[in-house]
């Protein structure tokens, strides 16, 4: 494995939170689901003109994962969105991301992934609005990052099974199930800024990054790349998100949600480094 495999899934990393900072300036206008919608759509017809997914169709036996994997992308991505409505990107990513760590560590039975466990349940009780009630940090709002990281370990299993068929393509056909999932929800908060210029390259800018670019490159990734290194890598994303939110969205964090934070890192590395066997990947 050269450098090559890194430097991509580093940039889907920073790609992820640049686009996630870019849309929560979107939601003043089309509130979190207007913006999700519009992200999901966007991405998917990038993919499509990538990818070109008609080229490889699904078989029968595909299906059903592929549509439960665009499914969960999109229910997800609603989650996340609202609950980044709400609460810092830093906390959020954090708070989503113990959903793939359970995951990974589900069925274990050493004493080792349990002080993973426990690394994690201590970020996830630093991050919450009981920590340090004086920050009033919106409890809903934690409660859907947690349901977005439940979410997203159901995509990992979900993208393995399609992806075992599909490929690459799988992200473009799991995008535009997703978009159509999210349409009814976003569409009426969409509809009367789709002919606003500087909304639209917002929501261009949003669908790129956040979605079509990311999502491909980790495809891409995946197919060079040990999982057990993914896994190890992808663990910085809760820092790169605090980070993003402090030079894009000027979130500050306490010193109490920055250790709940590097406590979900801790976990998260030190499960991927451990791990008997492959980590499943967020793709």
């Amino acid at each position: 494995m050269g450098a090559l495999p890194v430097l991509g899934l580093l940039g889907a990393i920073l790609s992820v939170q640049v686009g996630a900072a870019f849309a929560k300036g979107l939601f003043p206008v089309l509130g979190s689901q207007g913006t999700t919608m519009l992200r999901l759509l966007i991405g998917a017809l990038m993919l499509a003109a990538v990818l070109r997914p008609w080229k490889v169709l699904p078989s029968r036996r595909t299906l059903p994962w592929l549509v439960a994997y665009g499914v969960t992308v999109s229910v997800m991505n609603l989650l996340f969105y609202a609950a980044l409505e709400r609460i810092p990107l830093g906390i959020c990513v954090a708070l989503e991301f113990t959903g793939p760590l359970f995951v990974a560590m589900l069925g274990s039975r050493r004493r080792l992934d349990l002080v993973w466990v426990a690394f994690a349940v201590a970020g996830i009780v630093l991050l919450s609005p009981f920590a340090d009630v004086s920050l009033g940090l919106d409890p809903f709002g934690v409660l859907l990052a947690l349901a977005a990281g439940a979410c997203w370990g159901l995509y990992i299993i979900f993208a393995q099974k399609a992806g075992a068929e599909l490929g690459a393509r799988t992200s473009a056909y799991g995008m535009a199930i997703a978009a159509l999932v999210a349409l009814p929800f976003g569409f009426s908060a969409a509809a009367p800024h789709l002919t606003d210029p500087h909304i639209m390259a917002a929501a261009v800018v949003v669908g790129l990054f956040s979605s079509a670019l990311p999502f491909w490159l980790e495809m891409m990734v995946l197919a060079r790349m040990p999982a057990k290194v993914y896994g190890m890598i992808v663990c910085l994303e809760p820092a790169g998100a605090a980070l993003t939110g402090f030079l894009f969205l000027h979130e500050k964090l306490t010193m109490l949600q920055a250790v709940g934070i590097a406590a979900v890192i801790a976990a998260a590395f030190g499960a991927a480094v451990t791990a008997r066997r492959a980590v499943p990947s967020p793709a």
